[in-house]
């Protein structure tokens, strides 16, 4: 199944949780925090939300930064995904 996101909203995928520190110490399983990094997989079309016309300025496979609470979380085919509209997005990271 794929998801196809309706409006101003975005599809996102987190970032893997870094596995050692930057001076080379492995960090187990539990002590790894996930970070707020998001890969985007999906973009709505934009359009007419609220009254106001959008612009989708997010495309895929950009990595954009959110609040840590942001969106929904949505299981598909074992993989999880976090769904926010554009306007939830802090920033993209280049």
């Amino acid at each position: 199944m794929k998801l196809k996101p309706m409006a101003d909203r975005v599809v996102l995928k987190q970032n893997a949780a870094e596995e050692k520190t930057a001076s080379g110490i492995f960090l187990t399983a539990s002590a790894q925090e996930k970070p707020e990094i998001y890969e985007v997989v999906e973009v709505g079309p934009g359009g007419l939300v609220d009254g106001n016309e959008v612009k989708m300025i997010v495309k895929p496979g950009e990595n954009v930064l959110i609040g840590k609470y942001s969106g929904s979380k949505v299981k598909l085919d074992d993989q999880e995904y976090t769904i926010v509209r554009q306007s939830d997005i802090l920033a993209i990271i280049e």
